[in-house]
This record gives structure tokens, C-alpha cells and sequence, in this order.
């Protein structure tokens, strides 16, 4: 008999604002504004995605903005952190950190204040009605001009809080092989005096020079992926000294053909050299599996224990922007969960 994963507290610290809709959601969305979706995202869904090339990600990145594409109004972008936090709350994620790029939206809304003001408003009223907490991680893009991430970063910084309903961290994403990394360091740097998390992507798609890099000139507190460090243990060892949480999510390294299968990531690897571990569920609606899912395959492909995924619990929170209190209290929930009979 094992316990109930779905009853275990836990924090969800890579979850992104379109990729975390529901594929339900997607297509009522769709409908309502007239557009059309693809197969992949129809019948054949969750799509068959494979971005170790440029081919590739072009493919998972098309399917991305047409999902993006969806989201055209004020209540698509309430809906979709609404149901983020829902759907989180029914698998024991007790605060989330939902990562958005309010630039995609800003044309609909009247401007990126706007924008991250409709989604830092919903995550405080959803935090209310769901019992998770949501906080928010404004990220730049690696496709935009690093001037565009500095516009970013002040603008996270003007909300910068330390609780539901504020941006507690900033972020970098879309394909780690575009664009030069150390060019967005004054952005971090601008997030860092406001007191913002670091929490760059680094170390999927490239191996272990992209993890130094980001090491290097980004300040990270966290990484997003990160998991390809798994191959250079100095670099691990580095890791461990800064403490610096990697954000591991299994099922987008298998998506996007990192490893061919779950049981195949260094989860492991990476637990026993020390590293604080988050496991996240990037982009449930082109992968397929959410944050409880990610749970699992560490208990079934594995073979990890009961101890061992609380200790992944409690890693989920170390590395959160949860203010004291709350970790304190997810901290003892997740050692009433161990304690408790299977």
C-alpha cells in the first residue's frame, strides 16, 4: 500500500500561463472565437512532439502561439489562471507559481500593465476561492530583443511582492539556443534589486555550458529544467553550493525527445548528488500530464519511496517564494503526510 500522491502538500514553481490549459478549455476557447485548431490539438491530442532540432522545435513553438492565439480577452486570461489554480488545488499543489509573458496578451487588454494587472488580480481571487495560493513569475522571451526583457523586468518589478496575487520571480523561456544569454543580464539584475526570484530556463534542450551560462550571468535562484547539469557533476556540485533549485519536468524532457523515456530522466541522479528538486508540469496542454503526473512516474519509473517523495515535496517549497509561514506550515503538512498509515 503506498499513500495518495494527490494528498501529499506540495509547490508547483513551472507551470506556464497558456501551456497549463486545459485541452477542454483550448477548444471552447477556439470556438468562441472563431478559429480553427489542429488535428493535433483535436483528435489526435496530446501531439507528437520531438524539438531537439530547429524543425522540431518549430513545430512544438507553432502549435504553442496557436494555443496563444486563443486567449483574446479578459475572461480567457482569468479563465485560464482560474483553472490553473482548480486543477492544482485537486492534485495537492498548495502554491503555485504560474510564469507569464504578459506581451502576448497586451494587444487585447490595452497594454502589458493591464495585462499582468487581469492576471495578478485573478490569482489573488482564486487563491481566495481555491485554496492554493498563486503567485506569478513574469518571464522574458530568448526570441525578443533583450531591451524588450528589461521593459519586463521593471514591470515585474513594480508588482514585486512576496504572497498570492503578486510576480515573485523572473524568468527566460522559449528555445535556450536562441539568442545570446549574457545579454539579459541587466534585466535580471533590474528583477533582483526588486527582490524577484531568478528563475531562468537552462540545461534542456543544451547541455551543461548552457547551465554555466545561465549560472554566470543571470544570478539563478532557480532553473527551469536544468536537468542536463545531470552530465557534468562539478557543475552538480556547484549547483548544490549556490543552492540553486532545478524546476525538473519529466514529462516535457520526454515530449520534446531529451530522453525517450520518463524512466530515463536523472531524477535519481540528481536527488543523490544533493540538488534541490521541483518537479513541475511546464505545459500540460501540448504534454499531457500535469504536476500529479510528474509525481507518479517518480514513484512508479523510479521507484522512489514514500520518504523519498515527501523529501521532493519538501524540495518544491525550499525552493518557492512562499513567505515563511506558509512554507512552515506545507513543511509539517507534508511530515503529517508521511507520518499518517498508507
Amino acid at each position: 500500500m503506498t499513500r495518495s500522491l494527490a494528498a501529499l502538500p506540495k509547490a508547483h514553481l513551472h507551470l506556464h500561463f497558456t501551456g497549463s490549459m486545459r485541452i477542454t478549455t483550448l477548444r471552447e476557447l477556439a470556438a468562441k472565437h472563431g478559429l480553427r485548431l489542429p488535428a493535433s490539438l483535436l483528435a489526435d491530442w496530446p501531439p507528437t512532439l520531438r524539438a531537439t532540432d530547429e524543425r522540431g522545435w518549430f513545430r512544438f513553438q507553432r502549435l504553442y502561439d496557436t494555443a496563444r492565439a486563443c486567449v483574446q480577452d479578459e475572461s480567457d486570461m482569468r479563465r485560464i489562471v482560474r483553472e490553473a489554480a482548480e486543477d492544482d488545488a485537486r492534485e495537492g499543489s498548495r502554491w503555485l507559481e504560474i510564469q507569464v509573458d504578459p506581451t502576448s496578451y497586451a494587444p487585447f487588454v490595452g497594454g502589458i500593465t493591464p495585462a499582468i494587472e487581469i492576471v495578478l488580480d485573478e490569482a489573488a481571487s482564486a487563491t481566495r476561492d481555491t485554496g492554493t495560493s498563486v503567485a506569478v513569475v513574469v518571464a522574458a522571451s530568448r526570441t525578443r530583443h533583450p531591451f524588450d526583457a528589461r521593459t519586463l523586468a521593471r514591470l515585474a518589478a513594480q508588482y514585486a511582492g512576496d504572497g498570492p496575487g503578486t510576480v515573485v520571480g523572473f524568468g527566460l523561456s522559449n528555445d535556450e539556443r536562441r539568442g545570446d544569454t549574457a545579454e539579459f543580464g541587466p534585466a535580471f539584475r533590474i528583477a533582483a534589486r526588486a527582490g524577484l526570484a531568478s528563475v531562468p530556463h537552462a540545461g534542456e534542450l543544451l547541455g551543461p555550458s548552457h547551465v554555466v551560462e545561465a549560472l554566470d550571468h543571470l544570478g539563478p535562484d532557480r532553473l527551469g529544467h536544468g536537468v542536463r547539469a545531470s552530465e557534468d557533476e562539478p557543475l552538480l556540485a556547484r549547483l548544490v553550493q549556490r543552492a540553486v533549485t532545478l524546476e525538473v519536468c519529466p514529462a516535457s524532457n520526454v515530449a520534446l525527445g531529451v530522453y525517450e523515456e520518463m524512466s530515463q530522466v536523472p531524477l535519481r541522479q540528481l536527488l543523490d548528488s544533493g540538488v534541490n528538486i521541483a518537479l513541475g508540469a511546464d505545459d500540460p496542454l501540448l504534454f499531457g500530464s500535469r504536476l500529479l503526473a510528474q509525481y507518479e512516474s517518480a514513484r512508479t519509473d523510479h521507484g522512489l519511496g514514500d520518504d523519498e517523495l515527501a523529501e521532493l515535496a519538501r524540495g518544491s517549497v525550499r525552493g518557492s517564494r512562499a513567505p515563511d509561514d506558509v512554507q512552515a506550515v506545507l513543511l509539517a503538512d507534508i511530515d503529517t503526510w508521511l507520518a499518517a498509515t498508507p
